[in-house]
């Protein structure tokens, strides 16, 4: 596990891996996250993970008796990528997601097929057949970057984004899938949606989803949808 280490402001280390998408640094990503947060100490806030980065989010002012902070830090970041060569892998889960394809909810499905040379039906069951990991969270709270999708139905983002697209919206963007957290503006292929909230205030755990879990969709009928939002 080859990493770096640079300045990200005056209260944050980013930790840089090697700089690529793929499952290995996904692994090394996430593997070191946990082994940081094993023993959280108190001047760290968080440890937020990228695509190949974690950027570690610290109090300076529980700091300000150390000559150097920010070496500190990094010398702590250090110890514990040490540990993380001993190998092992990263803890994930499996989350299963509900998704009514087609139709008013999934009004991008035709001309994903169109574009793939394939049945809206296929479509439906290649995206339920992908081998999915989250990647990452960004762009809004909870949105989730997937990976693992059937390249034969990736489909580039659309040429005029619409302005809202509605929360749970399950969309496809190149050959990655994910799914709007909130109502906000974007250029994904809407293929279904689903009823499962993936940013919940009322939650304990606000975000159901995390980087490194595995995803699976699974389809369900419009009436089975309008019930579970009951």
């Amino acid at each position: 596990m080859n990493v770096t280490y640079h300045p990200l402001g005056d209260q944050a280390v980013l930790i840089h891996f090697k700089q690529e998408v793929s499952q290995q640094v996904l692994a090394d990503v996430q593997f070191l996250k946990q082994e940081i947060q094993k023993e959280q100490p108190v001047w760290m806030f968080e440890a937020v993970p990228g695509y190949a980065s974690i950027a570690v989010h610290y109090d300076l002012s529980r700091l300000l008796h150390q000559e150097n902070p920010y070496q500190y830090v990094v010398s702590y970041l250090e110890e514990r990528a040490e540990a993380a060569k001993s190998g092992g892998k990263p803890k994930q889960r499996t989350v299963k997601i509900p998704v009514c394809y087609g139709g008013e909810l999934g009004p991008d499905i035709e001309e994903v097929a169109e574009h793939a040379g394939l049945s809206s039906e296929e479509v439906i069951k290649r995206h339920q057949n992908g081998d999915y990991t989250v990647y990452m969270l960004g762009f809004a709270p909870g949105f989730p970057y997937i990976g693992g999708l059937d390249p034969s139905i990736a489909a580039p983002r659309k040429d005029n984004p619409r302005a809202a697209i509605p929360a749970g919206s399950v969309g496809i963007a190149g050959e990655q899938t994910g799914v709007y957290s909130i109502e906000t503006p974007g250029g994904w292929q809407i293929i279904g949606r689903t009823p499962e909230k993936l940013f919940d205030l009322d939650r304990e755990e606000s975000f159901l989803l995390r980087a490194g879990d595995k995803i699976e969709f699974y389809s369900i009928t419009q009436k089975e949808f309008e019930e579970w939002q009951r």
